[in-house]
């Protein structure tokens, strides 16, 4: 009997979603009857890939998804239905741009390095109307509503429910809180190796969705779904350990300003890896053109937007590109909610391998208000600031293409290219009020 054949019979399991993350982020399946799983466990489940967003062609031969029964997970909402995490294949081969695959590549290399790179993420979300177009309390007002005691119970149904499915999953879940816009939340679990954190990250998103459909809502993690509040932050926390995952290689005393805030030598070149690459990597951390209202937003209501505009790092200082909140681990507090799961998980593992093996001084640590004083900061560069510029900062980072993946790399340009043209060439509203008139 197949793993998933026994998973079903153990579980009461019907029905299983093979599913499968695209370029864009956007996540595909077909729901299978456990009575055909075995096959679709050996052989996968076939889609078209040009019918998502792949760089594939009608010509291409079937995409088959070979599910990952090691990451099987029963909805808890829907316990006769289960989610499984595939990779893609065709013609008996990976498909190098499928993110999944990136990602497993990346932990392999790593691993061959002797290194195993743990991770957790703060995905934020909106609450929203059905319709998407305003937050979906009324009450929620308040000028700085972080945190806000009566705000998160007024959405404890979907919290709560929510938490308890993750408690019921073992993730660990650990604190929800009501975040710094109004109508939005954010919701922590325990970190993991990047494999599992990617595949959890995954699931979230699809079940935060739906839960907030079940209570007449919608959820988003949009980057910057309502002009004036603070936008849907990604922040991954990242340390990399040995391979029994029991000595954190990250943590130790390597002299100056890097180890002043607990960090090894080995954790400052991964960190100058982020540094040395941020401009190409927000390509990935930050890849839709709404992302870029949020990475160089202006003041928000609350007062701070919270996120970066400049490739800097710090210690426990919220207003850089990168914080050291403790020793032997860091945390990006680039990505926003549109990051794809996989490829942000192998974007960080590619740049941190290839500050390691280049031995990237990470620069100066700065310690001041990047809000209040940046403007100080001299020869620090900028973050993009559209989408195009980080899509040619990626272009131009041969080393972290590669790293990537050529194949893949190439694929994600030439969408992400096609992305931009398609937003450039769209009649506003805006250039009509502004234009007509001239």
């Amino acid at each position: 009997m197949s793993k998933l054949a026994k998973f079903a019979e153990e579980k009461g399991v019907k029905y299983f979603m093979i599913s499968y993350t695209d370029l864009f982020g956007g996540q595909r399946a077909k729901l299978v009857p456990a009575q055909a799983i075995a096959d679709m466990e050996e052989d996968g489940a076939g889609f078209a890939g040009f019918a998502t967003w792949l760089d594939l062609t009608p010509a291409h031969p079937d995409m088959l998804a070979v599910p990952d029964a090691d990451a099987a997970i029963q909805l808890p909402w829907k316990p006769e239905v289960a989610w499984v995490p595939a990779d893609c294949v065709m013609e008996d081969e990976p498909v190098e741009q499928a993110p999944r695959n990136v990602l497993k590549k990346l932990v392999k290399e790593a691993a061959e390095a002797g290194l195993r790179v743990k991770t957790g993420i703060e995905a934020e979300f909106f609450l929203l109307t059905p319709e998407g177009d305003q937050i979906s309390d009324p009450f929620d007002t308040a000028e700085k509503p972080c945190y806000d005691q009566q705000a998160v119970m007024r959405r404890y149904d979907v919290i709560a429910e929510i938490c308890d499915y993750m408690l019921e999953l073992g993730w660990g879940p650990y604190q929800n809180d009501h975040e710094d816009a109004n109508g939005q939340f954010e919701m922590n679990w325990d970190f993991d190796d990047a494999l599992v954190t990617a595949d959890r990250h995954s699931f979230f998103k699809f079940m935060v969705k739906s839960v907030a459909e079940k209570h007449g809502l919608r959820a988003t993690f949009m980057p910057k779904p309502i002009q004036g509040l603070t936008g849907n932050g990604c922040h991954a926390h990242i340390s990399v350990w040995d391979l029994d995952g029991k000595t954190n290689a990250f943590a130790g005393n390597a002299g100056g300003q890097v180890g002043e805030v607990g960090l090894s030598e080995q954790g400052g070149f991964f960190l100058g890896g982020i540094m040395k690459h941020a401009e190409a990597l927000a390509a990935i951390t930050n890849p839709t053109v709404n992302s870029y209202k949020r990475i160089n937003a202006p003041r928000t209501m609350s007062g701070a937007t919270w996120a970066p505009n400049t490739v800097t790092w710090t210690g426990n200082n919220r207003t850089h590109m990168v914080r050291v909140p403790g020793p032997g681990r860091f945390e990006l507090r680039l990505p926003d909610g549109a990051v794809n799961p996989y490829l942000l998980q192998a974007v960080i593992i590619a740049a941190g391998l290839s500050g390691i093996k280049t031995k990237a001084d990470p620069g100066p640590r700065y310690d001041i208000d990047m809000y209040a004083e940046g403007h100080k900061i001299e020869g620090a560069p900028k973050l993009p600031l559209n989408m195009l510029d980080a899509i040619r900062a990626y272009d131009a980072d041969p080393e972290l293409k590669s790293m990537l993946g050529n194949s893949f790399s190439a694929s994600y340009i030439k969408m992400k290219h096609q992305e931009w043209n398609s937003f450039v060439s769209h009649f506003s509203n805006w250039e009509k009020e502004s234009t007509l008139d001239i």
